[in-house]
This record gives structure tokens, sequence and C-alpha cells, in this order.
């Protein structure tokens, strides 16, 4: 379990109340996707992946995109029962999605790129920090399963 400053909690809730999770969410899926084309073989449902523009005017890669985000708003809410709270998706994704495990930690880095050019000097060094840390949590317990 990971121990959490009174500092840290702080920082997290305030970064959180600052993100615009209809933008972040989506815009996050579709870097990740348009950067590390490999990971569209998990999203083969979504129709046309083919381009940068069919990516970013894809309704369910910005659906996807805005679920990815309500699953964090989980984890800032139980930050101190994280791994329980990922604890089915890590199943879902390993079992039987076969998601890439390394894909969680490339997407939590997008996440982070969109929210420094989302928030701009708010997303101060210690605030990265923090949302690292945090993201780190995140990640290690949707791997949890494939360990």
């Amino acid at each position: 379990m990971v121990e959490w400053t009174d500092a840290e909690r702080a920082a997290i809730a305030a970064i959180w109340g600052k993100i615009k999770v209809e933008e972040v969410g989506p815009h996050s899926l579709a870097r990740l996707l348009i950067v590390y084309p490999w990971t569209q073989r998990y999203f083969g449902s979504f129709g046309n992946l083919s381009n940068a523009a069919a990516i970013l005017g894809n309704a369910k890669v910005a659906h996807h995109g805005a679920v990815v985000l309500g699953e964090l708003d989980k984890a800032v809410k139980n930050l101190d029962h994280i791994n329980e709270t990922f604890s089915k998706l890590s199943v879902l994704h390993s079992e039987k999605l076969h998601v890439d495990p390394d894909n969680f930690r490339l997407l939590g880095d997008i996440i982070t790129i969109v929210l420094a050019a989302q928030l701009g000097s708010f997303f101060t060094v210690e605030y990265q920090a923090t949302w690292h840390k945090f993201l780190d949590v995140v990640i290690s317990a949707l791997r949890r399963q494939y360990h």
C-alpha cells in the first residue's frame, strides 16, 4: 500500500479539479493511437483508425477516452484502495483483452503530456511529481494480474 501525504492528496485533488475530462480523455487516447499505432490492435471494433484525422474524429475513441478518465476519477476518490478499485479492470485487460501491460505506461505518459498542455503553469514541478506517483500506483494496480 502506498502512503499519501496530505500535500499529495491535496495536489491530486487540485489537479483533478482542473481537468477537463471531456477533452483530456478523448485527446489522450487519440494521441496514444496516433503516436503508438500498434496499440490500435486492441480497438478493432472502433471503425476507421487509418490516419490521425480519422482517429481524432472517431466517436468511439472519444467515448472510450472519457471512460478511461472516468476510471481515473475512481482512483482519485479511492486513493487508499487503488489496487482493489482496479482489480476487475486488471483481470479484464490481462485475461480477456490481452492488452500489453506496457501500454498502460504509454497512456499514462500521454495523459501527463495532455495535462501539462492544458494546465500550463498550474501544473508545477511538485504537482507533476505527485501526478506521476499517482499514475504509477494506478498503473501498478492495472498490471497486478499480469504478475
